[in-house]
């Protein structure tokens, strides 16, 4: 049977690679922060993973850790002369991003923060949340048709952005973006729509990313920041030897929320998840601190004790 185009459907592996640097989080992008790297299955590959690994580290010149699959998105802005439809396969991954050497690798890493700034809890609460996110979701409340549909609104805004009696829940990127992107905030959502429909607003701060991969990176964003509560994941990103100081700032950049200093040690001592080596960091103001290592003969699937992070509360 013989299938026209726009039955056929092209199928591209997208790969969120996560790092932190000098306790920052990192992404791994392409076209200059435009796009998260992306490339066909190859049949050369027994595996979808497989095939992303030998791509990635080609790409990297640097082994991954921890991988896992995100989702499979529907990216409804591609398709070639034909019209066949492309979708995204898409996997989160950890890694590094010096290289071997320490010095920093290729062109292409960045805050990911830099496109999701409202999801940077880690100095207390967000000002842009609160000058700017806020105000234009309650005026886009305000223009739903009814009272019920103005409150429905505004109850989701409240849950998704910790309003009124709602904690700030870190796990939700994803549905924030999916409601500021309804809401007309973000410059994707603006796509497919004519010039005069544009809305007056300008765009909130944030990169936009083409595709449908801003949305694929918080897809990772929330997935890795449920990941790190119950999953020791986050030693993949450290180096073999580390301070307490450095893992506490490298959970914190994941979360976008502070810690508790004493707590969080309180935690790694009760999990017994590392050990102390021996050695002391030099060249460090101030009292020389502790190096640590990672336990390896703790079971990586082993739940990690409390299933919530010791986060500061303000």
């Amino acid at each position: 049977m013989n299938l026209s185009p726009q039955h056929l459907v092209q199928a591209d592996l997208v790969a969120v690679l996560a790092a932190v640097t000098a306790g920052e989080p990192r992404v791994l992008t392409t076209q200059g922060g435009l796009t998260l790297p992306a490339g066909p299955f190859s049949p050369d590959h027994r595996s979808l993973q497989a095939s992303l690994r030998a791509w990635v580290e080609s790409q990297t010149h640097h082994p991954l850790g921890y991988v896992e699959q995100l989702y499979t998105f529907p990216d409804r802005d591609r398709s070639d002369a034909l019209g066949m439809r492309a979708i995204s396969i898409s996997y989160l991954g950890l890694t590094r991003e010096e290289d071997e050497s320490g010095a920093p690798a290729q062109d292409g890493w960045q805050d990911w923060y830099r496109y999701f700034p409202w999801e940077d809890w880690r100095a207390g609460d967000c000002a842009l949340v609160a000058d700017e996110v806020i105000p234009r979701l309650r005026a886009w409340s305000k223009l739903a048709d009814d009272r019920a549909q103005r409150s429905a609104r505004w109850q989701r805004v409240a849950v998704m952005f910790g309003l009124e009696d709602n904690a700030w829940n870190e796990e939700l990127v994803l549905q924030r973006y999916e409601l500021l992107f309804e809401a007309g905030l973000v410059a994707e959502s603006a796509r497919g729509r004519s010039a005069r429909k544009k809305p007056s607003v300008d765009w909130l701060p944030g990169e936009a990313m083409g595709h449908d991969h801003r949305r694929i990176l918080a897809t990772g964003m929330a997935r890795l920041r449920a990941k790190i509560k119950y999953r020791p994941v986050v030693f993949e990103l450290m180096p073999p030897e580390f301070s307490l100081l450095q893992l506490q700032q490298t959970v914190e950049a994941l979360a976008g929320r502070g810690l508790h200093k004493q707590n969080f040690r309180r935690q790694m001592e009760q999990q017994a998840l590392v050990e102390e080596t021996g050695q002391v960091a030099l060249g460090t103001a101030g009292r020389p601190a502790k190096l640590y290592r990672f336990r390896r003969n703790v079971i990586l699937e082993r739940a990690m004790s409390g299933n919530k992070l010791p986060l500061a509360r303000s």
